[in-house]
């Protein structure tokens, strides 16, 4: 994570990545423009380190130089474009690439567009390092891009933030922080996890996403992504992990405002927990805690005993059925217990006494989160 100014940026496009993409680039023009003698054009300032890095690569003759057209306010792409620096030379009939380190909303075409009709070139190709496809506004044909990127706001690699981050070799995304407490809740059958993610859910204005209950959701609504679910459910065959996650994704969505998640059911492995952090990861948040509740067995299988009486579940009725539950949570939880620990993210509370006072040691981790 860096600093520039007053906004933090975290880390995007690797410098290996970019060379590559620099390299591809190169070595697809060159194939398509053939024997031509390419004049290059920069758009500056940004693209400094782009035009240097491909004429540094380019394995043929050609000709480069620079216009400088100013669009930018901060974070924001202007709509007002002005040509500071113009072009010096004669480019009638000469095949032009226009070099640019960015494309978003394409506001500058317009101007390049002007500019190289009044030149009267033979061809004018636009190459561009960076788009933007979800803020692209225009119809102008962009004939080479190198790395497809989402809407939000890059430096690095000669892109800045009001003056800073141009020098950075690879590219920094803008990390708009969410204040957001996101928890995995666990804890072994009986153990009263779904009462409690009621009352914290109410006490922190939390959404509770239990994996069970999108599942329903998606498959009575018949969803796409439901309809995928049931077609291995079918088959007796595991949902994939990244289906559950689009399924987590949309509940995400859906709460885009909320002030964090409770998620129940899921994360059930390592890769399913790094696919939870990925997930947060695309939102500028985090997994703070795994939080499981600690129950003794004895006393689960009591409890669960007690509640069949009136549940009506099969498996909260026998015995031997409550002990293999109850084992199967100890092997999957063991593993993710490892994952949260490493990260000084795991906390077990006491799951024993009255539902007040286990809502109140819950309550104790959640506020020094």
């Amino acid at each position: 994570m860096i600093k520039l100014h007053d906004l933090y940026f975290k880390p995007f496009i690797s410098e290996q990545d970019i060379q590559d993409a620099v390299s591809r680039m190169v070595n697809t023009i060159a194939n398509d423009l053939a024997d031509k003698v390419p004049v290059f054009i920069g758009i500056l300032n940004g693209s400094f380190m782009f035009v240097s890095d491909f004429v540094k690569k380019y394995p043929k003759p050609c000709e480069v130089t620079f216009i400088k057209l100013a669009s930018y306010e901060g974070v924001k792409s202007s709509e007002d474009i002005q040509r500071l620096i113009g072009l010096t030379q004669d480019l009638t009939g000469r095949t032009v690439v226009i070099l640019e380190d960015i494309i978003d909303s394409g506001n500058t075409l317009n101007e390049v567009h002007r500019i190289f009709k009044n030149e009267n070139v033979k061809q004018l190709l636009i190459a561009t390092l960076f788009y933007k496809p979800e803020a692209y506004k225009k119809d102008f044909k962009l004939h080479y891009v190198g790395i497809e990127i989402p809407n939000k706001f890059i430096v690095g690699y000669g892109l800045d933030y009001d003056g800073l981050g141009r020098d950075l070799p690879e590219i920094y995304q803008q990390k708009t922080t969410q204040h957001m407490t996101n928890i995995v809740l666990f804890g072994p059958p009986g153990a009263g996890k779904g009462t409690q993610a009621n009352f914290l859910k109410e006490k922190y204005n939390l959404v509770h996403i239990s994996t069970g209950d999108v599942f329903r959701f998606n498959i009575k609504n018949e969803t796409a992504l439901g309809m995928l679910a049931k077609s291995f459910m079918d088959k007796g065959e595991l949902v994939p992990d990244q289906v559950t996650i689009d399924m987590l994704n949309a509940e995400v969505e859906k709460n885009a405002d909320a002030k964090g998640f409770i998620f129940d059911g899921f994360p059930r492995t390592n890769a399913q927990a790094e696919a939870l952090d990925k997930l947060m990861d695309s939102k500028d948040s985090q997994i703070n805690a795994m939080i499981a509740l600690e129950v003794d067995d004895e006393i689960l299988v009591e409890r669960l005993l007690e509640r069949g009486k009136s549940s009506g579940r099969a498996d909260d009725a026998d015995e031997s059925i409550i002990r293999n539950r109850i084992t199967e949570y100890y092997k999957k939880t063991a593993i993710l217990k490892d994952y949260y620990a490493e990260q000084n993210k795991y906390f077990g509370v006491d799951g024993v006494g009255s539902i007040e006072d286990i809502t109140e040691r819950l309550s104790d981790v959640i506020d020094k989160l």
